[in-house]
């Protein structure tokens, strides 16, 4: 039996491996309930990360908007 690393299965979850590797992970999958246990925590992590809303900190808006004012102003000069 195949060993897949959770960077398999994350390929896997994105539909990015060959078919090739894509079977054998599917067969493995069927066979192997500690791997399948693995793939669950990882779709799990995934739908998680996709309801995370993140925005920057007021404070480095504005030092990024003064940044680019001063910028500005020295190209004035």
């Amino acid at each position: 039996m195949t060993n897949f690393t959770p960077e398999d299965l994350l390929l896997y979850l994105y539909k990015e491996p060959s078919f090739k590797q894509t079977a054998a992970i599917e067969e493995a999958l069927k066979k192997d309930w500690t791997l399948r246990e693995k793939l669950n925590v990882l779709k799990a992590s995934m739908q998680r990360l996709d309801k995370l809303v993140t925005s920057p900190r007021t404070e480095v808006v504005l030092n990024v908007l003064s940044y680019a004012r001063e910028r500005s102003a020295e190209r004035v000069k």
